[in-house]
C-alpha cells in the first residue's frame, strides 16, 4: 500500500502529538527524541512531526510517499529520470529512526518530494541531505534528517 508522507516541523512536539491523535484518532506509530510519527489507515497518510524551535510556527519539512518495495523505489527513481528530472538516490540510508531506500526530488516550488521504503527500525534518527545538496545532486549532512 503507497500512502502520502506530511513531515511538519513544529514548536511544540508534545502539544501537536495531542492534537494530532484527537484529530485522526490514533496514537503514534513511533516516539522518540524530538519525532513522532502516525502511521494512519484513513486517510492514507504517514503524517511525521519533527521538533522544531520552541514556539516556532508549524511549517512543511518535506513531502513524500511511501511505497512497498526498493523495487518501487528503483522504478520510480527509472521514470523521474526520464521524464528529466534531477533525482537523488539513496539506498541503506538511516533517517527518521528507520533504515529506508529512497530518491529525491523537487517541485518548482523547490519542494522536496521523497519516495522511499521503509526496511527496518533504526535507534539512531539519522541524517539525509539537505535542499541544497539534493539540487546539487550530491549527499551531504544537513542539520536534520529528511531534509
Amino acid at each position: 500500500m503507497s500512502r502520502v508522507q506530511l513531515a511538519l516541523r513544529v514548536g511544540d512536539l508534545q502539544g501537536s502529538i495531542e492534537f494530532y491523535s484527537k484529530l485522526f484518532d490514533t496514537e503514534p506509530a513511533k516516539r522518540r527524541e524530538g519525532y513522532a510519527n502516525f502511521a494512519i489507515a484513513e486517510p492514507p497518510l504517514k503524517l511525521v512531526l519533527l521538533e522544531g524551535e520552541p514556539g516556532q510556527a508549524t511549517v512543511m519539512d518535506h513531502l513524500g510517499v511511501e511505497v512497498d518495495s526498493t523495487d518501487e523505489v528503483d522504478a520510480t527513481g527509472r521514470r523521474l529520470t526520464g521524464e528529466g528530472l534531477d533525482t537523488l538516490t539513496e539506498d541503506d540510508t538511516t533517517c527518521c529512526y528507520a533504515l529506508q531506500d529512497k530518491v529525491w526530488v523537487h517541485g518548482p516550488g523547490r519542494e522536496p518530494w521523497e519516495v522511499y521504503t521503509v526496511k527496518g527500525d533504526s535507534r539512531t534518527f539519522g541524517a539525509a541531505p539537505n535542499a541544497e545538496t539534493v539540487e546539487a545532486g550530491k549527499t551531504g549532512q544537513p542539520e536534520g534528517c529528511c531534509a
